[in-house]
Order: C-alpha cells, then structure tokens, then sequence
C-alpha cells in the first residue's frame, strides 16, 4: 500500500496547477495523476515539469488502440520517468502485452519501467449502464474479475477498479495485484459523477494498493488540510 494517497490533477493548464500546488509546502513531496484533460492541453512538458518538482506520477491516458499503435506509445511514455500508467483491458491481451513490451523498449537501461496497469470498468459506470451501452449481460463485478484476468495473463502488474471489487480480484489473481482505486469520497463529501465510491478508511480495509482523490481535494478551501485528512485517513493514522 503506498502511504500516500494520488491526487487527481484534473485541470486544463499548467497555470491552473501552479495554483493548486503553491497550497502545499514546497519540500512535499505529492503522488499526482495526470489525466487527458491536462496532458492534452500542456503535453510531454507538464509531466516533466512535476517530475523536476520531485512529484511521483500516474499518467491517466487509458490508452487502447491497435497493439502496434500502443506499443509505439508506450515506448515514447517510458522515457518520460512516470512512476505509474495505463491502457483499457478492453483493448484485449495482444494489445495489453504490447503495452508492456513498449515501456520496456523505451525505458533507460538499469531503471525500473513505470508499473502498467490495465481499466477494468470506470467508476462512473453502473451495471445497468454497462449492460446497456456496452451489450456485456454478465454482472459488473465478473466483467471486472475477466478484464483483471486478462491483465495478469498479459503480464500486467494489476488494475485500476472500484474498492468495492478490490476483494473479488484479490481472490483471482495473485497477492501481488496491484489495485488502483479511484472514486474515493471521504465520508459526507459529493459523490459527483461516480457511481462506485468508497471512503479512505474504507479502500485501506478493502486491500487497495493506491488509491485516487480529486475534487474533494482540488476543491476543497483548503486543499492541503483536505488531503491531510484523506492521507490520514487512508494511513491508518486516525483510528
């Protein structure tokens, strides 16, 4: 489990986080996560801008394209030092074995390449929905116990789902499945657009290997206050 919770970055521009980071004291050292709406506005420079910031990163881009397309990808992500990254277990196991061989290609010798994990179904997806708009009629929770399958089999560290099917994944994989939890609301906050949310305290009893907070965070009055209560709360240290 890491110790420190990942912080959303759902910004459009590198002002916007400028912003947000002069909250915190200068020598904190913060995990964020990078997702399309940043990366598509400010590019390659934002993630090496808070790489020389000494922030650890998860860049959210969930890629899934043909394996040659995402290969290729994968090897121009490696360079840039992410800690963490990601593509949709949808693409399928070709695919998500393309991926890895990427990050391995592009990644400097003697270094580590970034932990790869795969989407199962996003948090903002029902069952109802899923049935609906995706025709996959088995329950949500077996869809996301196959897709964690395939991502092992593809030789993936683990996946990004729902704390709520943390447990079922851990009972069909290995013990070293990584699972990456966003749609984490501390308790009595908006829940927004997700429809799977947990509490801190919650994922950290669940087994979650990471997990993601936004809003509650980067919306908050005082956004460092926020995540010293999440970071607390998802440590253990207020029990």
């Amino acid at each position: 489990m890491s110790l420190r919770p990942i912080i959303a970055l759902d910004f459009s521009s590198r002002e916007e986080v400028e912003s947000f980071l002069v909250k915190f004291p200068s020598e904190e050292s913060l995990f964020v996560k990078v997702g399309m709406e940043l990366f598509y506005q400010e590019g390659p420079e934002i993630v090496r801008w808070l790489k020389e910031l000494g922030h650890s990163i998860f860049l959210d881009l969930k890629l899934h394209d043909i394996p040659n397309t995402v290969e290729k990808a994968m090897t121009g992500i490696a360079k840039l030092g992410v800690e963490i990254t990601n593509v949709h277990a949808a693409g399928g196991i070709q695919m998500m074995e393309a991926a890895k061989a990427g990050l391995e290609k592009g990644t400097n010798p003697g270094e580590n390449p970034p932990v790869l994990i795969a989407v199962t179904q996003l948090t903002s997806t029902s069952e109802t929905q899923m049935h609906h708009d995706q025709l996959i009629n088995v329950s949500l929770k077996e869809s996301v116990r196959h897709y964690a399958k395939c991502a092992e089999q593809a030789g993936l560290a683990g996946v990004v789902c729902s704390a709520l099917e943390v447990e079922e994944i851990r009972n069909t994989t290995n013990e070293h499945f990584v699972c990456l939890t966003p749609g984490i609301r501390p308790s009595g906050s908006d829940v927004g657009d997700q429809k799977r949310v947990v509490t801190p305290n919650d994922a950290r009893t669940i087994g979650s290997t990471y997990i993601v907070v936004g809003r509650p965070i980067t919306q908050a009055s005082d956004p460092y206050q926020a995540y010293t209560t999440v970071k607390k709360e998802w440590s253990g240290e207020n029990k």
